[in-house]
């Protein structure tokens, strides 16, 4: 491991963390938990890091906020709360598969288009990312369709079955489906939203190395 990716591993580790806990907070009246503002960073750190040390660099990065995140899940799994663990096999398993291919697909994409206008790269490959992040996760976690993980799972997760309006307004959806289309439409503003710190971060750099 080189010197140069340290700020990335630390700052990744510190986002999957602090997406961890806050993600354990409801915020009253919306769809949403604390953690959802903060785990769309972890692109900001992926896209940098591939725009200054390349994919494989971007790579290895990535490969550390899976573990930090998987070793949170274990922890997770050991704390008891009122209907069970407070992450159960299938969250921990839709949470980890989930990063892992988001974040791969948007080093790939990132790649791809690095030669092209300087906010297409990091915008296209974490609107792509984030879209399957959310998918993947959703899925996994919560679909009842998805029964290969046995029925006590299944019962674990019983709450995001509850029949209600789609985002409280529209056609009667499970839970989890409107809490799958608020976290993707934050992921989508904050995908916005960090074009401008990796402007300026990648401004500075660039002068930096010149």
């Amino acid at each position: 491991m080189t010197r140069k990716l340290i700020p990335g591993i630390l700052a990744m580790a510190a986002i999957v963390v602090a997406a961890n806990i806050l993600v354990q907070y409801v915020i009253e009246g919306w769809f949403l938990t604390w953690g959802a503002f903060t785990y769309p960073f972890t692109f900001l750190v992926t896209d940098l890091t591939n725009r200054f040390h390349g994919p494989a660099a971007a790579r290895k990065v990535v490969l550390s906020g899976f573990v930090v995140g998987v070793i949170c899940s274990l922890i997770g799994t050991q704390i008891m709360g009122e209907f069970g663990p407070l992450v159960t096999l299938r969250i921990a398993v839709g949470s980890g598969l989930a990063f892992l291919v988001a974040q791969l697909l948007d080093v790939t994409i990132f790649d791809r288009l690095r030669k092209r206008v300087w906010w297409e790269a990091p915008f296209v490959s974490s609107l792509i990312g984030s879209a399957v992040d959310t998918a993947i996760f959703f899925s996994i976690a919560f679909s009842a369709s998805l029964t290969f993980f046995g029925p006590a799972e299944t019962a674990a997760a019983a709450w995001a079955a509850e029949q209600i309006p789609l985002l409280g307004q529209g056609p009667v959806a499970p839970l989890w489906v409107s809490l799958a289309v608020a976290d993707w439409a934050v992921k989508l503003t904050l995908a916005l939203v960090a074009l401008v710190p990796f402007r300026v971060i990648a401004g500075k750099m660039t002068t930096k190395v010149a």
